[in-house]
């Protein structure tokens, strides 16, 4: 009886220190991510290219980011709200390498544009910092 007590309490604890260290992760990424959409939502493209993950650099040039951005991005306007919808901590998504992912959906609207989705994916690059890998706008 002891012993099932003791099995119990340990995976309890266990998961709620998952759940916690999940929501950590997600709060973190959360705040890289408003940082890093506040260079896109000021028109600074090449600078938030400069401040993206490593796996988004490596997989676009800057100029390329810069010209998606401006076909894209700019013609909407300026921001008037985003509100965050949900926030999904992953390991694995599709076409990129395992690692540690949150997939962040915002409600955004614009000047030029009603309603649209957002969403920006932060990942823990190697240097131990959460910055944006995936980025667009549907």
């Amino acid at each position: 009886m002891k012993r099932q007590l003791f099995c119990i309490l340990g995976m309890t604890l266990l998961l709620s220190c998952a759940a916690g260290c999940s929501r950590d992760k997600t709060q973190a990424a959360q705040g890289a991510a408003s940082e890093w959409l506040k260079l896109v939502d000021s028109g600074n493209y090449p600078q938030s290219w400069e401040e993206a993950a490593n796996i988004m650099k490596s997989s676009v040039a800057k100029e390329q980011w810069q010209e998606i951005l401006n076909r894209n991005r700019a013609p909407l306007g300026t921001l008037l709200s985003r509100k965050l919808t949900s926030a999904e901590y992953k390991e694995d998504i599709p076409g990129a390498p395992v690692g540690q992912y949150v997939v962040l959906r915002y409600e955004s609207s614009f000047q030029n544009k009603g309603t649209v989705i957002e969403t920006a994916t932060p990942t823990l690059d190697k240097d131990g910092r959460w910055r944006v890998s995936v980025y667009y706008i549907r």
